[in-house]
């Protein structure tokens, strides 16, 4: 196996949306177990394939119960409100407290074509919003309340400015 580079902010994938997958084969395989290396090595609790410049509808986690793949995920319901500090592989080093739906219904396909059908909260429940999010072409930034946003390009163009790279830490 191998890791990938995890694409930062500023890097235009990150703002695209994603396509559907329309066969898991080896090649979708594969990837998922590159992106799970990869979402370890960074360390964190999930990632999506536009992370790391693939543009197809899958994400890897893993909220300590192992790793899963999700291919071509939809949330079919929302509930209730939670408050939770959340970070970002493609924004290393920020974090915020973000308002998201405390519960959800995540309805995909695992690598074998299985469908499935999860009822998540709390923190799996956040991780599958976050994802989708990216999946989306859209970063946590964008949940962020106008002076927290201004305040998060202001580090972030600072970083790019004396550091040449904004997932480098100051």
């Amino acid at each position: 196996m191998a890791t990938f580079p995890i694409r930062t902010y500023g890097d235009p994938v990150l703002r695209q949306q994603t396509f559907e997958v329309e066969e898991i084969d080896g090649r979708i395989a594969r990837l998922a177990k590159n992106m799970i290396e990869t979402m370890y090595a960074a360390p964190g609790t999930g990632l999506a394939a536009n992370q790391v410049g693939v543009q197809k509808r899958v994400f890897v986690y893993d909220i300590g119960e192992g790793p899963q793949v999700v291919v071509n995920p939809v949330i079919k319901e929302t509930d209730g409100e939670w408050t939770y500090e959340e970070g970002c592989l493609s924004v290393p080093g920020l974090s915020w407290p973000i308002v998201r739906p405390n519960a959800v219904h995540l309805v995909g396909v695992d690598l074998d074509g299985n469908e499935i059908s999860i009822e998540a909260d709390t923190l799996e429940g956040r991780v599958f919003q976050h994802e989708l999010d990216h999946l989306n072409g859209v970063l946590v930034i964008e949940h962020l309340d106008d002076d927290q946003r201004r305040e998060a390009l202001k580090t972030l163009r600072l970083r790019t400015l004396y550091l040449g790279d904004p997932g480098e830490t100051l």
